[in-house]
């Protein structure tokens, strides 16, 4: 399989695991020495490192984000790095729904997500 198949493989199933708030699931897509840069909170968001660091992110994340939804708009691949236009939709506190735009910039070695970079389009 090619770098960019096993690229694109593994931000698929990165996808696939957010949609089913599964941070077990994205635990095992990612590298010991991985990089989460979020795009929250603004304006320069956070990163967690290490796989420990990121899993407990995805977990309160989810845990904080019951309706979470990415939809993809357009994904590719160049070489190790895959590239994901979103739609993300939430519920707010309030009940109210809401949406934003992003890309993702996924780094992949070996099968394994190293770094994740979110940037999100102002709202």
């Amino acid at each position: 399989m090619s770098k960019i198949e096993s690229a694109m493989r593994t931000t698929l199933a990165f996808h696939a695991a957010f949609n089913q708030h599964d941070a077990a699931a994205i635990t095992k897509l990612l590298s010991d020495d991985c990089i989460l840069e979020h795009s929250h909170p603004a304006p320069d968001g956070a990163v967690y490192r290490g796989k420990t660091a990121v899993t407990q992110f995805w977990q309160a994340f989810f845990q904080a984000s019951p309706q979470a939804h990415l939809e993809i708009e357009e994904v590719f691949g160049l070489g190790e790095r895959c590239i994901m236009r979103w739609q993300y939709r939430w519920v707010d506190a309030n009940g109210q729904p809401q949406q934003v735009r992003g890309v993702d910039i996924f780094q992949v070695h070996d099968g394994l997500i190293c770094q994740k970079l979110t940037y999100v389009k102002g709202r």
